[in-house]
């Protein structure tokens, strides 16, 4: 995805191209002769403008709620990681340390090579490998009694759990919005502003400015909805602070009794 720079270049491209666009509509029919056509453009704008506020609404919203999505899943991911580090503490000593030495590596993997990867839009499966030794310690862990019985099929909950949330979190991490939805956006907004345009008024600076505003106003709701429809990429991602949080708590885990 774009960065804040590139992002910044595509706002001043759609603004730049607006202006410009009303110059040559300026030049070639003037505001004058439109004035006459006011009454069927302005009930045109009403209407094109509603609709397409419903649909750039409407992708807003749903590119929000992915985002938030995403960003539940990745703490879900570490919460069942110190959960599984903290359970293992139940376990017999040779299973509870190689479980922890697995977590500790699964956090510091994810951190150090699977953010980065997904930031670069690729496939994230660095950390699959510390998973499957998670499942082979969990699985082949024998449970002396009752107690242990009782950490182990927790343990093991939250090792589906972490499984779960890991795979979801891959999938969204490559996930996008279909080109076609992308289409109806920009010749949407690139409909909207030269309809606006046809407009013939006397003050010319007043619709200079009211054609400023209204593609700034699209072209930062379409950057936003590009930041926020990859989670994983961009200048606005989903942070790992969970993973630094989970990291931390396995380092340092005064908590968890020895």
């Amino acid at each position: 995805m774009l960065d804040t720079v590139q992002n910044v270049y595509l706002i001043v491209m759609w603004v730049t191209l607006s202006i410009t666009f009303l110059v040559l509509l300026n030049r070639i029919w003037a505001p004058a002769r439109r004035r006459v056509h006011n009454d069927v453009i302005g009930w045109q704008i009403s209407v094109i403008g509603t609709i397409y506020a419903v649909m750039i609404g409407f992708m807003l919203f749903v590119v929000w709620t992915n985002f938030q999505t995403a960003e539940t899943t990745a703490d879900n991911e570490a919460n069942s990681l110190v959960n599984l580090f903290r359970t293992a503490d139940g376990l017999p000593a040779a299973q509870r340390d190689a479980i922890h030495i697995a977590a500790s590596n699964y956090a510091h993997t994810v951190l150090t090579q699977e953010w980065p990867t997904m930031s670069r839009d690729q496939p994230a499966h660095h950390a699959q490998i510390f998973i499957r030794q998670l499942w082979a310690i969990t699985t082949h862990t024998p449970a002396e009694d009752f107690s242990q019985e009782t950490n182990l099929h927790q343990a093991m909950a939250e090792l589906s759990n972490l499984t779960e949330h890991r795979r979801v979190r891959i999938l969204e991490s490559m996930t996008k919005m279909p080109t076609i939805l992308w289409s109806v956006l920009v010749i949407g907004g690139m409909i909207v502003i030269a309809v606006c345009c046809l407009i013939g008024t006397e003050n010319v600076v007043l619709h200079y400015t009211l054609i400023f505003a209204l593609s700034l106003l699209i072209s930062l709701a379409l950057v936003a909805t590009a930041d926020l429809d990859r989670p994983f990429q961009g200048s606005v991602h989903v942070s790992n602070y969970a993973f630094v949080r989970a990291q931390n708590t396995m380092l340092h885990p005064e908590t968890i009794p020895k």
